[in-house]
């Protein structure tokens, strides 16, 4: 069989691993060709491909991004694409292709299968808010790093009796600010399934500094947003690809808490380092799992799905189930993470 593989989307740390994982199992386990298009879709309309081979993938399932490169790509060429699946198939003789991407990418490969291109995606965010599978690579990385940065803002915030917003990624669903907020001990989380009152970190903070803790660490999801009518906060405007463009809720709610309290407050962006780098041990044998598991399911016809973890196994579940709606923090996970503020 010839194999075409795709990364699309934001980068991810295990991308890599993916494709290396993907070259491996379908030359040495089934004797196929792989191709590689570069940047994701518009490759695929553009027609810039290479071939990979054991020497392609030698030596990146370390590496941060993609050695395929990755670009979005406006919704009216993707109804392009459906309309162009089976020959596109024709002229690059595939037999099947595998996207790598989230929730977005997904979607895109949804529309692909149902117009006749034979499909097996494989799921990537760091968010990790597709909500067909348990878990996605590059989740741990992120939340990784967004620990150690909590970790390090605690001495300097103790230091200069300072409050510290850390802001992470998040659009929707505050998986990475919950996990990396509990695992660094953040006195405050917030995420967008939960709007907060600016009055409640404010009481929090006034609490602690009475207590003689004289500083405090809030970790936000760059969608989280304020309870209406408690604070001013703009909602911005959404981009060519559909996605909303976040107005700074770190730093907003920096300048609001100093205000209130009358003591410094600090925002911290990590913004994309959480994004590249080295991926976590984790990251990398989950990458490599779904990797194996997708050249599989293209052997066995399982097109229009994609690899999902529940529980320890690696499953074939429907595209549709993935894209129905996103996995969000549910109310008992906030609850938890709440008892240890």
């Amino acid at each position: 069989m010839r194999i075409g593989v795709l990364t699309a989307g934001g980068d991810c740390p295990g991308l890599n691993a993916v494709i290396r994982s993907v070259v491996h199992r379908a030359l040495t386990g089934h004797g196929d060709e792989v191709i590689g298009f570069e940047d994701g879709f518009v490759g695929l309309l553009e027609g810039r491909y290479r071939p990979l081979g054991l020497n392609s993938v030698s030596g990146i399932l370390a590496r941060g991004g993609t050695i395929l490169g990755s670009a979005r790509l406006e919704r009216g060429r993707l109804r392009e694409a459906a309309d162009n699946a089976e020959e596109l198939c024709r002229q690059y003789g595939i037999d099947a292709l595998i996207p790598i991407g989230g929730e977005g990418t997904l979607t895109a490969a949804k529309m692909l299968s149902d117009a006749g291109m034979p499909v097996v995606g494989v799921p990537k965010t760091i968010d990790n808010d597709i909500s067909a599978t348990d878990r996605t690579f590059g989740f741990d990385t992120a939340v990784m790093v967004a620990t150690e940065a909590i970790d390090r803002l605690k001495t300097t915030a103790e230091s200069h009796q300072r409050v510290m917003v850390v802001e992470v990624m998040g659009r929707h669903a505050g998986w990475i600010a919950l996990e990396s907020g509990m695992a660094g001990g953040a006195h405050g989380i917030c995420i967008p399934e939960r709007p907060f009152d600016p009055a409640d970190l404010v009481a929090m903070v006034e609490e602690r500094f009475a207590r003689g803790k004289k500083f405090a660490v809030i970790c936000v999801a760059e969608g989280a947003h304020p309870a209406e009518g408690t604070m001013d906060y703009g909602v911005g405007e959404v981009d060519k690809f559909g996605h909303e463009r976040f107005t700074g809720i770190g730093t907003r709610l920096a300048v609001e808490l100093e205000e209130r309290l009358g003591k410094e407050a600090r925002p911290v962006i990590l913004g994309h380092v959480q994004r590249g780098g080295v991926p976590t041990a984790y990251d990398r044998v989950l990458a490599n799992r779904f990797g194996w598991h997708a050249v599989e399911g293209v052997h066995k016809g399982a097109f229009g799905h994609m690899t999902a973890l529940r529980g320890t196994q690696i499953e074939m579940v429907p595209l549709a189930d993935a894209v129905v709606e996103l996995k969000r923090v549910p109310d008992e996970r906030m609850d938890e993470a709440e008892s240890v503020f």
